[in-house]
């Protein structure tokens, strides 16, 4: 994250030239732009298109002053090039993204009755910590760790039967899936529950379910475990921002031939004789291509994008009645001093009031009184990227999050951004209140230093990004989730694809799992021809 004064951000255009598309992106998220990179990588054309002013998705960046801060890249881990994943990645932008670690603990949890402990960036290290913490565990530690591996070495299975789709898809997750199939259809809380009575145990464990939305009692183990795996050898920061994941993603795709359009709103998937061939813009203009990938979320394409006849379809009507991930608030904090001897670091603090994880929102509602949020995840992104300079006033960033129900803002629904009304201001004014409240009393030194406060609610996103709900994990991680079978790549509609997150895991490197999916979906011959050997 450099200081915006010295490193602006990329100008984007609003312009779609003239050409023949081999495929139309629609969105770019991590997904969409993985998606849309790995084509390119295998001589696809492609159009992606962006409604916002900055193509991102939640890798996107904002400034105020002097200040810029990322919306969604706290903490990514399994980018390294000893990661295949990593390598991909670096295959993916032309080695022209890198990153930095947060160090030797890049997550720290303060929980009530004093228990502080630290997440370190080896296995090893994370199971010193866990039995310094609870030495009568250790026996339940090991069995949680071997749980964790087990399922990391089974999903694989489950990711390529998702490429299929028929007959073909449905053999493949009986023959390569089936026991990824059984660690989904776990939950967490139940599997935690069998390896060990300790209650605050097991809310150590599953204290990174901020990582993906679902608490325990609803969330499947995989998911659980699978992000446990992912930072198991540390967590990174792209260095130089999070807007450098879209510029290197994106300008292999604008290398190879495709482009990319800003303020391009997509209003429909045009569909002719049962196939998709194009979208229309909320401009009017009707785009065709043989290939639409719509990378904004497959309930989301489903609720906004589908022609109306086709948001009937069974499939259609399922995933429109999952239950989204909750929404969130994020309060963006400008600070101007030494925020490190104030004790910020890299590394993302939580503050969990309560050892009930099951107690999930902060349940604000207006014109009430604000109660404490039961946790605060705090991160410092400027203290992440080795290239920012804070200048003489030694300019920072910070960002408090914590999960809130939507229903708490659908009354503003509607209305405009930064125009929403003077009882909207007042009940974000209550919240950033109470927000600074808790963070002070954690960190009574940052006091005095906070120089610019701006709340983001869960409308912001929806405006922004448009997920339902406001949700930024996009559907919830759930059993019943794993259980669909339409969440997959390739859609019941023939040339409609779908990539991101809800087509395979969470978060930014679950959707960019979800984008190769894709990808491998449209062209798997060349798609692993390409990504053979990383």
């Amino acid at each position: 994250m450099t200081n915006d004064t010295k490193t602006p951000a990329r100008h984007w255009s609003k312009e779609i030239p003239d050409a023949r598309w081999d495929a139309i992106v629609i969105g770019s998220g991590m997904g969409g732009m993985t998606t849309a990179a790995l084509l390119a990588k295998v001589g696809r054309r492609v159009l992606v298109l962006e409604q916002h002013y900055e193509p991102g998705g939640f890798t996107h960046t904002f400034q105020r002053k002097g200040w810029r801060w990322d919306v969604g890249v706290h903490a990514v881990g399994e980018v390294s090039l000893r990661s295949r994943i990593g390598r991909v990645l670096h295959l993916l932008t032309d080695g022209q993204l890198e990153w930095a670690s947060l160090g030797p603990v890049y997550d720290s949890f303060e929980f009530p009755e004093g228990l502080a402990i630290e997440f370190p960036d080896s296995p090893e290290k994370f199971r010193a910590n866990l039995v310094a913490a609870f030495p009568d565990d250790a026996a339940a530690i090991d069995a949680y760790l071997a749980e964790v591996r087990r399922v990391a070495r089974a999903m694989p299975g489950h990711y390529g039967a998702l490429t299929a789709s028929g007959w073909l898809g449905s053999l493949a997750q009986r023959l390569i899936g089936k026991e990824a199939r059984v660690e989904l259809e776990r939950r967490t809380a139940e599997v935690l529950a069998a390896l060990t009575p300790n209650p605050k145990l097991r809310a150590v464990l599953a204290a990174q379910w901020g990582y993906y939305g679902s608490v325990p009692s609803r969330s499947s183990f995989a998911i659980q475990a699978l992000v446990a795996k992912h930072f198991w050898h540390g967590a990174y920061y792209p260095v130089g921002g999070a807007q450098r994941i879209a510029e290197a993603l994106l300008g292999v795709v604008e290398r190879a031939g495709g482009a990319v359009a800003v303020r391009a709103d997509v209003e429909r998937v045009v569909v002719e004789h049962g196939r998709a061939v194009g979208v229309r813009t909320r401009d009017g203009r009707e785009l065709r291509a043989p290939i639409v990938v719509s990378a904004v979320g497959v309930q989301s394409t489903v609720n906004r994008l589908l022609p109306e006849p086709l948001r009937s379809a069974p499939w259609a009507r399922e995933v429109a009645a999952m239950p989204p991930a909750p929404a969130h608030v994020c309060l963006y904090l400008g600070f101007s001093g030494d925020i490190r001897e104030a004790g910020a670091s890299a590394a993302n603090r939580w503050f969990y009031e309560t050892w009930d994880h099951e107690a999930e929102l902060w349940h604000v509602a207006p014109g009430a009184d604000v109660p404490r949020a039961p946790c605060l995840y705090c991160s410092f992104p400027s203290l992440k990227d080795p290239t920012h300079d804070p200048g003489p006033d030694q300019l920072h960033t910070g960002e408090v999050v914590t999960f809130v129900p939507w229903d708490a803002f659908a009354g503003w629904e509607g209305t405009r951004w930064y125009k929403r009304g003077e009882d909207y201001e007042a009940f974000k004014a209550a919240m950033t209140e109470r927000l600074l409240e808790q963070l002070y009393e954690r960190m009574p030194k940052l006091r005095g230093l906070v120089k610019h406060a701006e709340l983001s609610t869960p409308l912001s996103t929806d405006h922004f990004a448009r997920p339902s709900r406001g949700s930024i994990y996009g559907l919830e991680p759930t059993v019943d989730r794993f259980k669909s079978r339409w969440l997959r790549p390739k859609s019941p509609i023939p040339g409609l694809y779908f990539s991101g997150s809800e087509v395979a895991s969470v978060g930014v490197m679950g959707a960019m799992l979800g984008g190769l999916l894709c990808g491998a979906a449209i062209e798997p011959l060349r798609a692993v021809a390409l990504l053979r050997d990383t």
